[in-house]
């Protein structure tokens, strides 16, 4: 089993995150105001630049309405 660096980690879930959102018909402003946080949150996580909470995956997933499993599926 190989493992990413924290970075790799952090830019693949971003990415994977933007591809779940978009699929369900998100957008950044929609999903931020659905979890109640800023937009410019998720834009960072999107983008890698920052490490989000479990509970924030959680409500990420919640408000998806994907199991929280999807967004950690980081193989392309």
């Amino acid at each position: 089993m190989e493992y990413l660096t924290e970075k790799d980690f952090l830019i693949a879930f971003g990415k994977n995150l933007r591809k779940v959102r978009k699929a369900q018909g998100f957008t950044q402003a929609q999903l931020a105001n659905d979890i109640g946080v800023e937009i410019s949150q998720i834009s960072r996580i999107e983008r890698g630049i920052i490490n989000t909470s479990v509970g924030n995956a959680n409500a990420i997933a919640k408000a998806l309405k994907v199991d929280l499993q999807d967004l950690f599926n980081l193989i392309n």
